[in-house]
């Protein structure tokens, strides 16, 4: 009810400033003492990428670009949080209005274009913060660095955000950056896959600590396009997989006045196409890597279906906007 009250407050505002100011709130309550932080509630524990989960319910990239709230959403109970993406250079991102609120269908449609603060700016943040959980830190190329070395910036951001995370994320499928998506493709995956390993076992062994790397995938893929990247996953030894990042179909959203706006769509619209794509990555994978599931997770019916779709892990964002701090107790009820 609380939530409710104030969204409808937050969704007469800017969404980023909407944004911002709810996530300042529950970062001050928290620390303030009003509510702990870091407090993961235990709700079916499991080991997923060597690391041990309190429960599988997690915080997506983009909610926290700039690890600055770590406090405020490590309260809200999830077992884990992911930052980023962050870029290794601060970047201002595509030109404002760039959000876009769908609230009769609970989506977003957004192109903001991994606006940062840079990647030293983020650690700095990470170091100030009480959060003790589990800390995904998502890792991306900053726009102007040519895909031909897009490498270059992937293992550079690799290697000073690793000694800080317990896994990294790469992220290759947003839509929001020029030519990002080709990343996907077959040799330039090859080559960033070993370069990314590469770099992961050098740090390992300086080291003595392994910190597990994840791809995330987009959902506009064909099912071939899928099977290909799942092969490539297992080839380089990947520790998991990410599916899936928002998409730029609009079919469900057809007729809506907003669905024209370019960008990448999320919330409820997302999730079909999201558990398509885990359900064809566990097919292809079967159980030799872990899934982490992400795209339209509003309620605990859906984090429940993408969990029994192969799943080990469920991330969520767009449902914090429309269903506030309750969605995350209706889905570690639902899954209990």
């Amino acid at each position: 009810m609380l939530y409710s009250l104030a969204r409808n407050l937050l969704f007469q505002v800017d969404p980023e400033r909407a944004h911002a100011l709810s996530l300042q709130a529950l970062t001050g309550a928290a620390r303030c003492g009003l509510v702990k932080p870091g407090a993961p509630r235990t709700v079916r524990p499991r080991t997923v990428m060597g690391l041990s989960f309190p429960n599988p319910l997690g915080i997506a990239a983009g909610m926290d670009k700039n690890a600055e709230y770590l406090d405020g959403l490590g309260a809200l109970g999830v077992g884990f949080v992911e930052v980023g993406t962050v870029t290794p250079r601060p970047q201002l991102g595509n030109p404002k209005p760039r959000v876009f609120r769908l609230p009769e269908v609970e989506g977003v449609i957004n192109r903001l274009g991994f606006n940062n603060n840079g990647v030293d700016y983020l650690l700095q943040q990470v170091a100030r913060s009480g959060y003790r959980g589990i800390l995904g830190i998502n890792i991306g190329k900053n726009f102007d660095t040519p895909l031909e070395r897009a490498v270059d910036d992937y293992v550079l951001a690799l290697r000073r955000v690793a000694p800080h995370a317990h896994y990294v994320t790469v992220n290759i499928s947003s839509p929001n950056t020029a030519n990002l998506r080709e990343l996907q493709g077959d040799d330039a995956l090859d080559r960033l896959l070993a370069a990314l390993k590469a770099t992961q076992q050098a740090l390992a062994d300086s080291t003595g600590r392994y910190v597990p790397i994840a791809l995330k995938i987009a959902p506009d893929l064909t099912t071939a396009q899928v099977e290909a990247i799942a092969r490539r996953l297992l080839a380089h030894r990947m520790d998991a997989v990410i599916a899936t990042n928002t998409t730029v179909g609009r079919d469900t959203v057809a007729g809506h006045p907003l669905a024209s706006e370019t960008g990448g769509l999320s919330g409820a619209p997302l999730h079909e196409a999201a558990l398509a794509v885990v359900r064809t990555l566990a097919h292809a994978l079967d159980g030799a890597l872990p899934i982490i599931g992400v795209g339209g997770i509003t309620s605990g019916a859906r984090a429940k279906a993408m969990l029994e779709a192969g799943a080990s892990l469920i991330q969520i964002y767009t449902g914090l906007i429309f269903r506030g701090p309750a969605l995350v107790d209706e889905i570690l009820e639902a899954i209990a």
